[in-house]
């Protein structure tokens, strides 16, 4: 065989790939961007209502699934350790799209340089999203 047309043929296939790799990570980039929509209100609304002192508010946003796992008490517990009064600014991160659950890590930011991440995990429920876990990234 030609030594040119192996070296044709293989520029054509690796630009082929690279190619199908950027139209596979395009149409990914949209689904998830798509799928996500609603996300941001809910935690906007979830923050409110916690600062609002409308706990039971913010509890409603969960799902049954983790009020199931997560009573009341321990939801309240749970947000008086996280100190959240302390925190005036909040980041979102990049959506990460796991079994039909988009999970989303939301850094809450002092006036200073101290932060709090938090993992915000939320499925659909009825065409709405609903939060299903929160948690610590580093809590296991």
């Amino acid at each position: 065989m030609d030594v040119g047309l192996v070296r044709d043929i293989g520029s054509k296939a690796l630009l082929a790939g690279a190619g199908a790799l950027l139209l596979y990570w395009t149409v990914s980039a949209v689904k998830l961007v798509l799928s996500a929509r609603g996300i941001n209100p809910l935690i906007k609304q979830f923050f409110t209502q916690v600062a609002s002192g409308q706990i039971d508010g913010a509890y409603l946003l969960t799902t049954k699934n983790y009020r199931s796992h997560v009573n009341r008490q321990q939801f309240i517990r749970f947000l008086a350790g996280l100190q959240l009064n302390k925190y005036r600014n909040l980041k979102s991160g990049r959506p990460r799209l796991q079994e039909q659950q988009v999970i989303l890590t939301v850094k809450l930011k002092t006036d200073g340089k101290e932060e709090l991440p938090l993992d915000f995990t939320f499925s659909k429920v009825d065409e709405a999203w609903r939060i299903d876990r929160i948690q610590k990234p580093n809590a296991a």
